[in-house]
């Protein structure tokens, strides 16, 4: 008997739901330096700041990302492990995060 790839086990009556086991994504490692750059590409000419480099999980990277949107008074996303507030205000930012203790470099102009 062949058993088809694309094919996935749900429930079996022995087991019960099967849970299928979620991939370990590793975090990229960076050069110790956090940068802050101004995006506006996609998003209909609204300038976004995309902090990268953070070197941090998931988790720590939703509660950093938390913080600074407190503080900086706006919205914002994780994507793809860096963090992207709405705000222009680069300098700012670079304050906050060098409070927490990275090194931070503001890249583009």
């Amino acid at each position: 008997m062949r058993i088809d790839p694309n094919v996935l086990l749900v429930y079996s009556t022995d087991k019960g739901r099967i849970d299928e086991p979620t991939p370990e994504v590793e975090v990229p490692k960076g050069d110790g330096v956090v940068r802050i750059h101004r995006d506006s590409k996609g998003r209909k000419g609204k300038g976004v700041s995309v902090i990268s480099g953070l070197g941090l999980g998931t988790d720590a990277l939703k509660e950093l990302a938390q913080k600074l949107k407190k503080q900086c008074g706006c919205g914002g996303t994780v994507k793809d492990f860096d963090i992207e507030i709405q705000t222009d205000n680069r300098e700012l930012l670079k304050g906050l995060l060098e409070k927490q203790g990275f090194t931070v470099k503001l890249a583009g102009g």
